[in-house]
């Protein structure tokens, strides 16, 4: 593993402090391929090994930053129903809740990366919402969501909200400190930045091969430590950070890591083990039907991180 230099922490800059695994790129290309049967672009098989990083920060991630092609998110997405599955789900949803319960009569909120806008629908009356979501066309009804980058949009509206969120969104982008900082550029001065994404260790990063968790769909793993650093890197000061409490559509993973045999190891996450793959598939049916069933199991995990961090007022 020394071979490979430690490229720089995307949020601080810092190299990188330890090399957690090299997974080949053929591996991670196949699982996609035989395991979710999309095409995982603009991953290759040939593409040599992809790297997971430690930040000094806390952050874990992947090098190359691979994104996924507007292709494997159409393809992905068309056939877990990401969008329409998110807007039923909103009511019970953590990370919804706890944005929407910041926003007041009167404020102006962006929502980034906000599928179908189902945030929209918990926010109090008098809210001004916008929706900006690159994936997808919002159905008829749907509140203002707009196609355009939130680089774009802070360049013609700057200052213009009270509350800025994404909601397990900055794991998927190659620059998250880019998008933030995009994201913080669109907030009057003492707005409030609200951000969800995956945390680790949790189920997501003990249930073996999962896909959900890996490129080019998921680029990081967050902590704390990381999300603290982003604060700093943005000049925001912290109001919350911590793990986000579970809700009822994070069941299946809860029960599927319950139903397999096997638990990765650190520095283990992803192995070409044909009992791996037939375990989890098998492990994932079953658990999607136990959370029909009984809902969330008793002691269920967090499996995200929550932060809120305010702009400075002038």
């Amino acid at each position: 593993m020394a071979e490979f230099p430690p490229p720089p922490c995307p949020i601080t800059g810092a190299p990188a402090a330890a090399l957690l695994q090299s997974i080949p790129a053929k591996l991670l290309y196949d699982l996609w391929r035989k395991g979710a049967r999309v095409e995982p672009a603009p991953l290759r098989r040939d593409q040599g090994r992809i790297n997971l990083w430690r930040s000094p920060c806390g952050l874990a991630f992947f090098d190359p930053p691979l994104p996924g092609s507007p292709g494997f998110y159409a393809a992905l997405y068309g056939r877990v129903r990401a969008h329409e599955t998110m807007a039923e789900e909103a009511a019970t949803r953590g990370d919804f809740r706890a944005g929407a319960a910041l926003a007041r009569p009167g404020d102006a909120v962006l929502d980034v990366g906000c599928g179908h806008g189902a945030l929209a629908g918990l926010l109090p009356a008098g809210v001004r919402y916008q929706g900006l979501e690159p994936h997808g066309t919002p159905p008829p009804g749907s509140p203002p969501i707009s196609r355009e980058t939130v680089e774009a949009h802070a360049a013609r509206c700057p200052e213009a909200y009270d509350l800025a969120c994404a909601f397990q969104v900055l794991e998927h982008v190659a620059d998250p400190l880019g998008m933030a900082a995009a994201m913080a550029r669109c907030l009057k001065p003492g707005g409030r930045l609200v951000l969800a994404m995956p945390i680790w260790p949790s189920p997501h990063t003990d249930f073996p091969n999962n896909l959900v968790n890996l490129p080019p769909h998921h680029l990081s793993w967050w902590d704390a430590g990381a999300c603290r650093a982003l604060a700093a890197a943005l000049g925001l000061t912290v109001e919350q950070v911590g793990p986000l409490a579970t809700y009822p559509s994070q069941a299946p993973l809860h029960w599927a890591l319950r139903f397999t045999p096997f638990r990765t190891a650190p520095g283990a996450w992803v192995k070409p083990y044909w009992r791996w793959h037939l375990a989890g598939a098998a492990a994932l049916w079953l658990g999607t039907r136990a959370a029909r069933w009984f809902g969330l199991p008793q002691g269920a995990r967090p499996l995200d991180i929550l932060l809120v961090a305010r702009k400075p007022l002038r």
